[in-house]
């Protein structure tokens, strides 16, 4: 059989055979269905024309039809060894989609037949609904999502995936047979996920919510989902939203760091350190051995003014991590800020003889913080921040030969 015959045969198997009674319909199904010489723009035209003048259910069919043609020409291209053109039979299947579910909506609004009886359009509805279902079965719309994200079109990749996974949803599909066919299985909570990952590439906020919301109690990817959900609510900067979404995930995940890190930086940037420290509490619980935790703990517990617990908390750290200077430079800090407010508080002593009292005191609690910062300065030399407190406290103890070691070394970073 001749290939021109072969492709007639395909068309006109795939076409159905529906009456048109409008001339402008049958013009377009001539011209979309003419074998290898098939004018689509022409169809489109001729349809347009038609969908002006009968804007029915049945017009609306064949206007879909003619995308649905169109994929089927490329994918004989493709079978014959020519190559499918990606772009044009993707637009093809989400132009027929969009007429066919318009056409759907026309089809059932009642009208009055010739008794006098309500009557709905089941033949269209039930033509397009087996068109439908050969696209998903097919993967139609999955495999020009794909070649979008390919070409770096996320916006247009969701569009497509969310038109795939919205299928099984769509009214016309609402029978046994059909949702038989259209399993929500592990492959569609996959491309389920890939729409949403589509979404965020196209900050599509609010659509990608939509979709983790839906998908965040399931057990596929469940941990990546719900750190893209406190990532979109973050960007709409959605406090409420993300901080729930951080504290969910921390009780459903407790192997999971990472909520649980994100939710006490939020606590301690947002000023609410006794509640950071709560959360920190927990932190150490679960996973006492990290070195980290511990660290962070000490600092809140020395801006709350536990300066005792805030020790402890440093030395647990350094327990860890022997090397963690920041922690030994807490330490030191510790001391140094203490002997700050107490430089402050006696400023405002009258009597001579308790000011020199207090200024004693500060002094030695000043001294206390000086081995700390050193050894800490010995874990990281390049550390300014260390070498800076050093210099003052040298001075302060009129340690000469050290202050003038530490400004050349402040000097050479």
């Amino acid at each position: 059989m001749k290939k021109s015959l072969i492709l007639a045969a395909i068309v006109l198997m795939s076409a159905g055979c529906m009456a048109q009674k409008n001339p402008l319909v049958k013009k377009a199904k001539n011209y979309m269905m003419a074998s290898e010489n098939a004018d689509f723009s022409a169809a489109r035209a001729a349809i347009g024309e038609a969908i002006e003048q009968e804007p029915t259910a049945e017009t609306y069919y064949w206007a879909g039809m003619i995308g649905y043609q169109e994929l089927q020409q490329e994918n004989y291209n493709q079978m014959l060894g020519k190559g499918a053109n990606q772009a044009k039979a993707g637009a093809a299947v989400e132009e027929s989609y969009a007429y066919w579910v318009h056409a759907d909506e026309l089809a059932m609004i009642p009208t009055t037949d010739k008794k006098g009886r309500e009557v709905v359009d089941t033949k269209t509805r039930n033509n397009i609904a087996k068109k439908m279902l050969e696209y998903y079965k097919n993967q139609e719309l999955v495999k020009y999502g794909i070649y979008l994200n390919e070409q770096k079109d996320y916006e247009g990749a969701f569009r497509a995936f969310k038109m795939h996974i919205d299928m099984p949803d769509l009214d016309m599909m609402q029978n046994a047979k059909m949702q038989d066919e259209m399993p929500r299985d592990t492959i569609y909570e996959q491309y389920k996920y890939y729409a949403a990952i589509f979404a965020v590439q196209a900050e599509l906020h609010e659509d990608a919510i939509l979709l983790l919301e839906q998908m965040k109690n399931g057990s596929f990817e469940a941990i990546s989902i719900n750190q893209f959900l406190y990532q979109e609510y973050l960007a709409l900067k959605d406090t409420v939203s993300f901080v729930r979404t951080l504290q969910d995930a921390t009780v459903r995940f407790p192997g999971e760091p990472w909520f649980l890190q994100n939710l006490i930086n939020f606590y301690i940037y947002s000023g609410q350190e006794q509640t950071a420290v709560e959360y920190l509490a927990q932190a150490i619980e679960r996973e006492p051995n990290v070195a980290q935790y511990h660290h962070i703990k000490g600092n809140l517990d020395e801006n709350l003014g536990n300066y005792e617990e805030a020790l402890k908390d440093f030395d647990n750290a350094l327990a860890l991590d022997p090397t963690l200077a920041d922690a030994m430079a807490g330490k030191g800090r510790v001391y140094y800020n203490q002997a700050v407010k107490m430089n402050e508080a006696a400023a405002m002593i009258s009597d001579n003889k308790e000011y020199k009292k207090a200024l004693a005191e500060m002094t030695e609690v000043f001294r206390q913080s000086l081995p700390f910062f050193e050894k800490a300065h010995e874990m990281d030399p390049t550390d300014r921040q260390y070498l800076v407190i050093l210099k003052g406290l040298y001075y302060r103890f009129g340690m000469e030969a050290k202050y003038n070691e530490v400004s050349e070394k402040l000097n050479n970073l």
